[in-house]
């Protein structure tokens, strides 16, 4: 299913811990097969994870600004929900 997001920044390849730009929303999309991402708080605590099945899976992540997000195989940019 697709969904329509504003586009808000540039797209970072393989975040490891990353707050991609201080984003609040983040659009995340798997480069291979199989990913789980993760979410961490600012002092590293993981706060959950999420799941792709597959190349090409796709995800829009909410998350405070200072969070992180670490995807091995993936894409994920700064984005907002359409309204």
């Amino acid at each position: 299913m697709s969904h329509t997001i504003k586009v808000k920044g540039s797209v970072i390849n393989n975040p490891s811990d990353n707050a991609i730009g201080n984003a609040h929303f983040v659009h995340c999309v798997a480069t291979a097969a199989t990913q789980t991402g993760v979410v961490k708080n600012a002092a590293g605590t993981t706060l959950g994870q999420f799941y792709l099945h597959a190349a090409g899976d796709s995800i829009v992540i909410e998350k405070s600004t200072t969070d992180t997000i670490t995807l091995a195989d993936g894409h994920a940019s700064a984005c907002a929900p359409r309204s």
